[in-house]
């Protein structure tokens, strides 16, 4: 069983963990969501019967709208940094489609995250967020109108024209 996890972590986590950065748009809280999500998999890992990585996007999921509706203060400051931080090589693509992500509202985020980063179906993304398929096509609408007119996207898709 162990081993089987240690699989499903190094096939799965680098796809996890960018999703978990898309939604939350920072590295350290990725992270964070990351470990809860596995710990919670593995968790479950006996009773899991469909396709782990599914079960832990869902899990991801629950985890990060269930952070949004409360505050999470599990960390507490300190003086020094326990390391230092890392460089992320996006390109500037990366970080203007990034920062369009950023601007959106989180539902929203959510669902072009769901929809075009992990590709799934519509109805596969109202299960995993708990709404209806008229949510997941109208807040996908929305999201994708509101990237449609995103100034960091804006001068690409100009560019792009030409």
């Amino acid at each position: 069983m162990h081993d089987e996890f240690e699989r499903f972590v190094e096939a799965s986590g680098p796809r996890l963990l960018t999703t978990a950065g898309l939604l939350t748009r920072e590295r350290q809280l990725a992270e964070d969501l990351l470990q809860v999500t596995l710990l919670k998999t593995w968790s479950a890992w006996p009773r899991i019967t469909t396709s782990p990585e599914a079960y832990a996007r869902r899990t991801m999921v629950n985890t990060y709208v269930s952070w949004w509706r409360r505050r999470w203060n599990n960390e507490e400051p300190s003086e020094e940094l326990p390391e230092a931080p890392t460089e992320h090589p996006d390109t500037d693509r990366n970080l203007d489609l990034r920062s369009a992500l950023a601007r959106l509202p989180r539902r929203q985020r959510a669902v072009i995250v769901l929809r075009y980063y992990e590709d799934l179906t519509e109805a596969a993304v109202a299960e995993l967020m708990g709404v209806s398929v008229g949510t997941v096509k109208s807040q996908t609408s929305k999201a994708l109108s509101r990237l449609g007119i995103d100034p960091a996207l804006g001068a690409e898709a100009m560019e792009v024209s030409r």
